[in-house]
């Protein structure tokens, strides 16, 4: 399905609103908080043909609309195409991993750290050399409203164990999604995205993944991923995963 110019801009405003609130987004709440140049009314029927084209869906009967998988994914693919800005907090993020440049361990302890507090999601890093992997973020990753039901935790701890499993070669094996779910694409130094059914690995369904190979001190060479609920920060996290690896570029 081609869509239109207004659903497009319809589809991204459901999708970064879903993002922000947790919770479905109905046309008369697009309609006051962005001032369409449209009726509600007009609105309802733009969402119905998206919903038919498969990019949202509405999960109770008079509820608003929630994005699909095919739906985060026209939203991903719309802010790289669109170019993504550095993280903000870039220089005080590098100023912190400067003092620790001296001992690799240290350094990687201290960039996943960083990258679960800016991000909100579970971070990881490994090296692949030592066969060394790092975990940070539990405790936030925790607090967003999917992991309120016992088996979104208990999903996440096994599709975390598969990917940790597979880590090594994970980037080699399952190559990124390109534009349209049907291009794959092996690049290594590229930002590597999965969202929901696109993720290999058992009942990751409902989750993501932001994952890239950096160059890190001592010329080694690693691995950062942040896994969270497809409901994450995409544009953050991918200005983030970016912002690092010039920094690390640096060094």
């Amino acid at each position: 399905m081609k869509i239109s110019e207004r659903q497009k801009q319809i589809l991204n405003r459901i999708v970064g609103d879903y993002i922000d609130l947790a919770q479905p987004i109905s046309s008369e709440f697009l309609e006051k908080k962005h001032k369409f140049s449209v009726s509600p009314a007009t609105i309802r029927i733009e969402m119905q043909r998206l919903t038919d084209g498969g990019f949202i869906f509405q999960p109770h009967t008079s509820a608003g609309r929630v994005p699909t998988d095919k739906g985060y994914r026209f939203f991903v693919d719309e802010l790289i195409e669109k170019g993504i800005s550095e993280f903000g907090e870039e220089f005080e993020i590098a100023k912190c991993l400067k003092e620790e440049i001296d001992n690799t361990v240290k350094f990687i302890q201290l960039l996943t750290k960083n990258l679960a507090v800016a991000s909100s999601t579970l971070a990881l890093s490994y090296l692949p050399k030592a066969k060394i992997l790092w975990k940070e973020g539990w405790e936030r990753v925790l607090r967003e409203p999917e992991f309120r039901e016992a088996e979104c935790i208990f999903n996440f701890a096994n599709f975390l164990k598969d990917f940790e499993e597979d880590i090594g070669d994970f980037e080699v094996n399952y190559p990124s999604v390109a534009k349209g779910g049907n291009e794959r694409k092996f690049i290594d130094s590229q930002i590597h995205i999965y969202i929901g059914k696109e993720n290999p690995f058992p009942r990751a369904k409902n989750f993501s993944i932001i994952s890239s190979r950096c160059h890190l001190p001592d010329e080694e060479e690693g691995i950062i991923s942040l896994l969270g609920p497809k409901r994450m920060a995409y544009d953050r996290n991918i200005s983030l995963i970016n912002s690092f690896k010039k920094i690390l570029e640096k060094f």
